[in-house]
């Protein structure tokens, strides 16, 4: 009995043996889960660079596109230029080392505010929170932009690619807040807009009489339309009724930034001596105020205008000469969104 029962334990492995074959088979049955979760990780990191250089092409050229959305005229929005532009920009990129070669383009108004979140056609009336706008969508796909995104270690899940796609909206917008040295420091009224300012075309009224936009006098109590006083000089943010102050603000424009819902100061008054200071043939911001008034006092900024000087008369006169225009890019920095009355930053994402 004792014979057969050592004879048996001597056939038996060790058990370090037994132990180092169970962990070896372990191994096995865990390597092609092990394979698979590292092919995925390995593919999403590939995923996701492609998939981000997708968005960035999708936004450099909706942002390409808005800026000839505005050209520096009295037309309106260029749809058919910003169409091409964008189609142009697209072309500039790559993704994951493919050239982009085309994109989806659409041209229309979007609302600033969200309501609502898609893009309108460009045949709408727009409202005062409507801004000319280009979408973009750039698409990898089957015959499209280098096909669809290769995955480098899917084949061991049988998924060899997958498409990839990225949507970007720019608009050409009017600012909430103009920075410093970027306002003339004279203040039209919003009833002037109203006569002389086509907010459903973006773009000044034209004079039938002449075929170019209206003419305007301002300071000095001048009155357009018989009901409008158009504008009056203003000190910004200080009560301030000199000379001196307002000659400074012409040369340096407003000390601080200003945002629609701020109030400045209105200066009426004959300051013969201001009129050969002031710049002519040249595009200045003015802000526009709820109503201009024959007092000293402050009025709230609803809007930033462009104003074009054409002239500027002292002597018996007293007033300067001008005309609204639009698609006008501010020189300044400026931001937030607010009414269009001429005056644009330089285009922003709005998705």
């Amino acid at each position: 009995m004792r014979r057969d029962t050592f004879q048996t334990r001597r056939c038996q492995p060790p058990r370090s043996t037994r132990q180092r074959g169970s962990v070896v088979l372990f191994f096995l049955l865990f390597l092609i889960p092990l394979l698979i979760f590292g092919a995925f990780a390995v593919d999403l990191a590939r995923l996701s660079v492609a998939r981000n250089e997708l968005q960035n092409a999708a936004d450099a050229a909706a942002l390409k596109g808005a800026a000839a959305l505005l050209p520096p005229s009295t037309s309106g929005p260029n749809w058919a230029i910003a169409q091409t532009v964008t189609n142009t920009a697209v072309a500039l990129n790559a993704s994951d080392g493919h050239q982009l070669t085309v994109g989806t383009v659409q041209t229309g108004y979007w609302n600033l505010t969200g309501t609502p979140s898609t893009l309108q056609a460009t045949t709408i009336t727009p409202g005062t929170y409507d801004a000319p706008a280009v979408q973009v969508t750039v698409t990898r796909t089957a015959n499209q932009n280098g096909g669809p995104i290769a995955l480098l270690l899917g084949g061991l899940m049988n998924i060899f690619s997958t498409p990839g796609s990225a949507t970007a909206v720019a608009v050409a917008a009017a600012p909430n807040t103009v920075n410093a040295d970027g306002l003339f420091p004279v203040a039209l009224g919003q009833c002037v807009f109203n006569l002389y300012w086509d907010s459903n075309a973006d773009q000044p009224r034209i004079d039938p009489s002449t075929g170019k936009p209206y003419e305007i006098n301002i300071t000095n109590g001048q009155m357009t339309g018989g009901t409008c006083d158009a504008g009056q000089w203003t000190s910004f943010q200080v009560d301030a009724n000199n000379v001196p102050t307002i000659r400074n603000l012409i040369t340096n424009g407003n000390p601080a930034p200003l945002s629609i819902g701020d109030s400045i100061w209105l200066e009426p008054g004959v300051k013969n001596t201001l009129y050969s200071s002031v710049p002519t043939n040249v595009t200045v911001v003015i802000p526009v105020v709820s109503q201009i008034t024959d007092l000293k006092t402050y009025v709230p900024i609803v809007a930033f205008a462009a104003f074009h000087i054409d002239g500027s008369y002292g002597g018996s006169s007293k007033y300067i000469q001008g005309h609204f225009v639009g698609g006008f890019k501010l020189p300044v920095l400026a931001t937030g969104f607010g009414p269009n009355y001429g005056a644009y930053v330089a285009p922003r994402l709005a998705l």
